[in-house]
Order: structure tokens, then sequence, then C-alpha cells
């Protein structure tokens, strides 16, 4: 049933991604501007001026890191599920989050207003990387707290 389950999560994640990248610019540019404000207003008022620093920008670019390191973490989890261990979940993580964003990086040049950038494939790769080596620290932690 846990594997089930696993494939299940990253397949809705994958699809969450899909539903972002599916977005017309403009829409996408008025997501991110409306989340941007909503941060610097609720920053603002313990850093002051901290709407000439946080930008459109750095929000979206940020977006791309965090929703690709849940994306990793899921996925080296599932690796894991179906009796793929250490390297092997590893290599596999790493290669099907990297192929998954050039493939969403391809997906955007068929949407109104947006392209590929290679900017993107890696600022996503580089957050699948972190989720994935994240999961294993932590997988690591709980073994050697389990085991004493």
């Amino acid at each position: 049933m846990y594997k089930v389950v696993s494939v299940l999560v990253v397949t809705l994640w994958m699809m969450l991604i899909f539903h972002f990248s599916s977005q017309p610019a403009i829409v996408s540019s008025e997501l991110s501007a409306g989340i941007t404000s909503t941060i610097v207003e609720n920053l603002d008022e313990s850093i002051p001026n901290i709407g000439s620093v946080i930008t459109d920008h750095i929000i979206r670019k940020n977006a791309h890191f965090f929703i690709y390191l849940i994306l990793g973490i899921l996925t080296i989890n599932l690796f894991n599920c179906i009796g793929l261990h250490k390297v092997k979940a590893l290599v596999f993580s790493i290669i099907f989050c990297v192929l998954y964003a050039i493939s969403d990086e391809i997906h955007q040049l068929f949407v109104p207003g947006r392209g590929a950038q290679i900017k993107d494939i890696v600022i996503d790769s580089a957050g699948a990387i972190v989720g994935i080596c994240f999961y294993l620290v932590v997988g690591r932690i709980i073994r050697k707290k389990n085991s004493i």
C-alpha cells in the first residue's frame, strides 16, 4: 500500500508542476506578483524596506527550487519503496528529476508567453538534488538514532 501511495504522491506532485507550467505568462506573472505582494506586506512590518530586496524574480526562482526540492524528496522515497537503495536510488532520483525539469521547460515552449530557460533547469535540478540529499541525511540520522 505504501508503494501505491508513494507513486500516487509523486504523480500528483508532477501534475501540480505541470499545472503551474501550463499557465500562460500573464496568469503566472499575476500569481507571482500576488505572492510577492503578500510576502512583502507581511515582512515589511518587521523588516522595513524589504520590498526593495524581494522581487518577483527572486520569488519565482525560489518557487522553482522548492517545488523541485519536494519532487526530489518524493522521488527518492518512491525509489526506496520499490526496492532501489543507496547509489541506485540516488542516481535514478537525480536522473528522473533532471529529465522532468527538462521536459517541463520543453513543455513551456508551447504555452503562450512562456519559454524554456536553461537557468530554470539548473535551478530545478539543484532543488531536486538538495531535496534528495536532505532525505538521505535525515534517513541516516533516523537510522542511527534507532540503532542506539
